[in-house]
């Protein structure tokens, strides 16, 4: 044997090693335990990357949807009625960080239609040129548009609640707010009918199925959002006076609930409160911000996804075992080839150096086919989900559990990473055991029998 030939990771160790891989007939049964094991591995390593990946894409559409349509702050006056929100929301959109602002009328509420069906919604005034700033709601009209929204006397659902209904575009529905006129025996509903000139759907069963939109002006007038104040300079007019003198004595003030402040970066919350806070001329409010609002959620989901990741990972660590049986086994029936070996002046370094070569290389085969396979399945979940709901004839993911129209996956090069490195890595920790026995072998006991 030549010098040469003894350095490390040379390519007589390279040549024995993939000698060892190949399967003979005598070695059927090693060689089918290394082809389990290194199944194990490809399985574990796509059903990682394919579940990190769809609990990523589950994170960022619903925090798409929700922040598409609910601002990243929530504004509450405090003090005085929100009767000033126009130009307090000129004076947020004018802050630095800040990308626009829009004010709504918010209220409970009660909705039925012809049908004899009927479920609690939310009910939100907006103006047309406010829905135009949430891109996901204004490109979400399936049925109908926006078109003289302001100047329109209708309302817009989601197609889950028409559904629920039982109604399409141009039907009528019924609006009951419990809050209604105050009367000498008591408060009255108040109960109004309002025509569909919009479904929409966008892709979240929250707003697809409980959310009902209609004109400021409109959900202004129905939730009773303003106050009849006398005009500067006018008298309070006579006890006597007429309906028509009493309406010119006064005029009416609107107010707005709330409202939703989109920022540019999400995750820069604390600047951004400070700067909105300090700013000059902004009434105080109370600030509310999408981590506050969905704090428990979004921590059951990180949650979730460490507690997967570690579990998955089980599989992964499970074939690093098997690779350490399968070795184990190849070390016992190969006894004779490596005291030969060693009789030939391989060294025990070289010897661990070759079985050590042969279990990484059933790992790093393992993950290479495992990467692949999750990169696939990853890329194509939501036709993978159609096509086996359609197969098996159940729908899986069901929307009204998972809040999502579809199963997203969002593939993150740095989850990749990580798990193909601690694929190879519990592959590499796993031959150091088997390799090592191999360099411990006596050549004099391995061939006493031979």
């Amino acid at each position: 044997m030549t010098e040469q030939s003894t350095n490390a990771f040379s390519r007589f160790e390279w040549m024995v090693a993939g000698r060892y891989l190949r399967a003979r007939r005598k070695d059927a049964f090693i060689s089918v335990i290394a082809a389990l094991t290194m199944a194990g591995v490809a399985i574990g390593v796509a059903t990682l990357i394919v579940v990190m990946s769809v609990m990523n894409g589950f994170r960022e559409e619903l925090l798409t949807k929700i922040l598409g349509l609910n601002g990243h702050f929530s504004a509450f006056p405090i003090e005085e009625k929100f009767t000033d929100y126009r130009p307090t929301v000129k004076l947020i959109e004018g802050v630095p960080g800040v990308r626009h602002a829009v004010a709504y009328v918010e209220g409970q509420a009660l909705v039925s239609s012809d049908t004899n069906q009927s479920t609690g919604a939310t009910v939100r005034g907006m103006d047309f040129e406010d829905i135009q700033k949430l891109g996901l709601l204004s490109k979400s009209a399936i049925q109908g548009g926006w078109d003289q929204w302001d100047q329109s006397n209708g309302v817009a659902i989601g197609y889950r609640l028409a559904e629920r209904l039982g109604i399409g575009l141009g039907a009528a529905i019924t609006i009951v707010n419990p809050n209604g006129a105050t009367t000498p025996f008591g408060t009255t509903p108040q109960i109004r009918s309002f025509p569909v000139n919009v479904i929409f759907n966008v892709g979240m069963v929250e707003f697809d199925s409980f959310y009902v939109y209609m004109p400021m002006h409109l959900a202004q007038d129905y939730f009773k959002m303003y106050e009849d104040v006398l005009k500067p300079g006018v008298e309070p007019p006579d006890p006597m006076a007429t309906d028509e003198e009493i309406d010119a004595a006064y005029e009416r003030q609107y107010r707005a609930s709330a409202v939703e402040i989109f920022i540019d970066n999400p995750d820069d919350i604390n600047t951004m409160r400070d700067r909105l806070q300090q700013t000059p001329g902004i009434r105080p409010m109370i600030l509310t911000d999408w981590q506050q609002r969905n704090e428990t959620f979004f921590s059951a989901l990180q949650v979730e996804r460490v507690v997967m990741f570690t579990i998955l990972s089980m599989i992964v660590l499970v074939a690093a075992f098997n690779i350490i049986s399968s070795l184990v086994m190849l070390v016992k029936d190969k006894g004779a080839d490596i005291a030969v070996l060693r009789t030939m002046g391989a060294t025990r370094g070289s010897i661990m150096r070759i079985f050590s070569i042969t279990g990484t290389a059933i790992g790093v085969i393992g993950t290479l086919i495992g990467l692949g396979l999750g990169l696939v399945i990853a890329s194509n979940a939501e036709a993978l989900r159609a096509g086996i709901s359609e197969l098996i004839g159940v729908r899986l993911f069901p929307p009204e559990v998972f809040f999502l129209s579809s199963l997203p996956s969002k593939v993150d090069p740095m989850e990749i990473t990580v798990v193909v490195g601690l694929a190879l890595l519990l592959s590499f920790l796993a031959t150091l055991y088997p390799a090592l026995r191999a360099a411990q072998y006596d050549p004099v006991e391995a061939l006493r029998y031979e």
